[in-house]
């Protein structure tokens, strides 16, 4: 496999289509559906030995966003810490990080020094 591109996340998401669509077909033939997992598996296996890996790759971006786009998540890094919230500066939009639980408090922004009140 030296030099070719390898699976990434959009194969492997073909490959379950695939495995789906085997499946299904155990149950329900029909040859449109038959054609169907063929060309999505010859596709895959096209996409792992390929040879341009630049393409391949901006493929994996763009299936990438289309997932986070209908999951509903963003780009920036979703908030693991239960212990703290993250609010941003009205004025200059400076992400300030306090902890949970204290009610209404006052926080002051580090960067610009405005006072603004929120519930934690």
């Amino acid at each position: 496999m030296t030099g070719r591109y390898g699976v990434d996340g959009l194969s492997k998401f073909m490959m379950g289509a695939v495995f789906t669509g085997l499946i299904i077909s155990l149950f329900w033939n029909n040859w449109v559906l038959n054609l169907i997992v063929w060309v999505l598996l010859i596709w895959t296996y096209f996409r792992m030995f390929s040879r341009n890996i630049q393409k391949r790759y901006q493929e994996n971006v763009k299936f990438y966003n289309l997932k986070n786009k209908i999951l509903g998540k963003t780009g920036r890094a979703s908030s693991t810490d239960k212990a703290h919230k993250v609010f941003l500066c009205p004025d200059c939009k400076q992400k300030i990080r306090v902890p949970k639980g204290k009610g209404k408090i006052a926080i002051t922004c580090p960067k610009c020094r405005k006072e603004f009140i929120k519930r934690t």
